[in-house]
């Protein structure tokens, strides 16, 4: 005798569709994140286990649709709730590096030895700003490591003017980080 998911009560199959909706749709938001950030074997492995995911439960829900029409509810709430627990997921891993540019005028100096000290590597840059010399601070770090910056950075100055970025790739050469070029002519390039 085979196992059927129909022959489930249907409050038990609701739940295993709404969960494993769930569990896909987190796998796919991870996913595109990966393929964005070029991590080809983690996009690859993740996208195998999206679609089995899928690919059982659409069957589940296409096979029943007619005599349960609720699991299509469950479905669509699952793809919903998917999307929320995968963004969550993403922003727990902090996958890849950011660019931290801090701009003052006024704490250049207290800034950059403070981050410094928690061992992060600063280029410290001059400029004008519409009120007189000003100075930006330039940081290349893990995403994991952001928060800790920038609440180092405003212990020190709480009005401090930032923006976070992302990087399309970034390589680390002897101990520092150098944003790689993202032309496909630097493909080319490449050893």
């Amino acid at each position: 005798m085979a196992f059927e998911f129909n022959d489930l009560p249907l409050g038990l199959l609701a739940l295993l569709v709404f969960f494993s909706r769930v569990l896909d749709v987190s796998i796919g938001t991870i996913r595109m994140i990966a393929t964005v950030q070029g991590r080809i074997v983690m996009a690859f492995v993740l996208g195998i286990f999206e679609v089995t995911i899928w690919l059982i439960v659409i069957a589940t829900v296409v096979n029943t649709v007619l005599e349960r029409p609720w699991l299509l509810l469950f479905y669509a709430l699952g793809y919903s709730t998917g999307n929320v627990v995968g963004i969550v997921l993403e922003r727990k891993l902090a996958l890849g590096h950011a660019i931290l540019r801090i701009i003052t005028g006024t704490h250049a100096q207290e800034i950059l030895d403070a981050l410094i000290e928690a061992d992060y590597r600063v280029t410290r840059f001059e400029g004008e700003g519409v009120r007189g010399p000003v100075s930006e601070l330039y940081v290349v770090c893990e995403r994991k490591r952001l928060a800790p910056a920038l609440k180092r950075v405003q212990a020190i100055d709480p009005d401090v003017f930032y923006l976070c970025e992302t990087p399309n790739r970034v390589r680390r050469y002897r101990g520092q980080m150098a944003i790689m070029p993202q032309n496909w002519r630097s493909l080319l390039k490449r050893k």
